[in-house]
């Protein structure tokens, strides 16, 4: 009868043992993001340092090309979404046209030179989305590398002739889409621009 009260009272203890050091370890990582967040040029010269770590790895070790790959396109992928706005313009003309013939205002989702009120350009992946998704997709590539399941016998120049035209076509239809919908990525231009208006 004393076993079964010292059991039932000790078996909750593990897990809850367990939990609260899982929250614990989130707690402290997520902290250690956040005091990253401000530090941008370090982010990514981290981040750049570890690209080619991943890259020396590979071409000393000879081999995991297949993982390489597989990052590549994985980051390219990445770019794509934080070049692209938030809301699709093709989407939004196709919205805009059906206002029109409804008889509503007409405003455009992204900025524009016409434009006479500032609209910042929202990305569909935040630059902080994608250093952290970049910098987990390469540290989980080195790790790849240490284990040979990952090191698939290819013929590597195809796969660099293949990404290079797969990069090509993919930024080439960006740019067009771009220019199409006239809208920048970027908004350094315009800070100065509406700087000097403000004085």
């Amino acid at each position: 009868m004393m076993s079964d009260t010292g059991s039932s009272g000790l078996e909750p203890a593990p897990i809850q043992n367990i939990s609260a050091q899982w929250s614990k370890l989130q707690r402290m990582y997520q902290q250690t993001l956040d005091r990253w967040t401000p530090h941008v040029a370090q982010r990514w010269a981290a981040l750049a340092g570890l690209v080619v770590v991943f890259f020396l790895r590979i071409v000393f070790a000879q081999g995991w090309y297949i993982v390489c790959y597989a990052l590549a396109i994985y980051l390219l992928n990445l770019l794509l979404a934080f070049l692209q706005p938030k809301f699709d313009p093709s989407l939004e003309e196709d919205l805009l046209a059906d206002e029109i013939e409804e008889g509503g205002d007409v405003v455009s989702p992204l900025p524009s030179q016409r434009d006479d009120e500032f609209r910042p350009f929202v990305r569909r992946l935040p630059e902080w989305q994608f250093w952290l998704s970049s910098t987990r997709a390469v540290v989980i590539a080195l790790f790849c590398t240490f284990s040979e399941v990952f090191d698939v016998p290819v013929y590597w120049p195809i796969l660099v002739v293949y990404f290079f035209v797969l990069f090509a076509l993919t930024m080439r239809k960006q740019i067009q889409h771009m220019i199409k919908y006239k809208y920048v990525p970027f908004d350094i231009g315009r800070k100065t621009r509406y700087g000097n208006n403000a004085r």
